[in-house]
């Protein structure tokens, strides 16, 4: 069984080390990161299932990482760790939506067990998907293919092929641009303008020969991005 990776955003680097050396003792993999920007970079990019996040940062504070967070990938569990202990500070957390709030100093003990309590309650990363098929065909993603019923065949690139099969680990859930540009293409979206992503939605579109005027593999979620349909799932536009 994969090991569960945690993301330690620390500035303090005792306290980082002291962390990163207890979660690797009770089981974890980590990944560490000392100021803001880093660790934004590396919560929306890096596969994480959990991330531990300083609100006293350098550059940007913990608070606005979270903010980031929040709006580009609403899934990942965060726990703040912090030395503000007022309620006011912990509410705004909390509001923000960190999933718990742990004030310094702190035990070795109780911070695994808040992890553990989150990580129960979180859903699991979603599995890999490696045969996709649909109305007409079928998609070998270990290939790079798309076959047809009636003998067609298409081949996907790398990167369609990374798009199609993070569509499909999300069926049925409407995946935002910006999620899309940083778990696909690794890129940190903050203040990014691109049309790669309808561009290579438009492509794939076209390999599935799914129609872009009413299409019913890929769907447009008016809003909020792209969402591969489930099974019986009408169309959208």
């Amino acid at each position: 069984m994969d090991r569960k990776r945690i993301l330690v955003v620390e500035d303090d680097a005792a306290i980082r080390r002291g962390l990163v050396d207890a979660l690797g003792f009770a089981g974890y993999a980590t990944l560490e990161a000392s100021e803001g920007a880093a660790g934004l970079a590396a919560a929306l990019t890096a596969d994480c299932d959990l991330l531990l996040l300083d609100l006293v940062l350098p550059g940007r504070d913990g608070l606005t990482v979270l903010r980031e967070i929040r709006a580009m990938w609403s899934r990942l569990p965060v726990i703040v760790l912090t030395a503000r202990g007022s309620e006011d500070d912990r509410v705004r957390g909390l509001d923000l939506g960190a999933d718990d709030y742990v004030v310094k100093p702190f035990s070795i003990k109780e911070l695994l067990a808040r992890i553990e309590a989150v990580l129960r309650r979180t859903p699991g990363r979603p599995r890999v998907v490696s045969m996709l098929p649909f109305e007409g065909g079928q998609a070998d993603l270990d290939r790079n293919e798309i076959t047809f019923d009636d003998g067609g065949r298409a081949e996907l690139s790398d990167r369609e092929r990374e798009l199609l099969q993070y569509l499909a680990s999300h069926a049925g859930r409407a995946v935002s641009r910006d999620e899309l540009l940083a778990k696909v293409w690794g890129l940190n979206p903050a203040g990014i303008t691109t049309r790669t992503i309808d561009m290579h939605i438009a492509r794939l579109r076209e390999k599935l020969h799914d129609d872009s005027a009413s299409p019913r593999i890929v769907l447009t979620v008016r809003g909020q991005g792209y969402m591969l349909a489930v099974a019986n799932q009408g169309p959208s536009g």
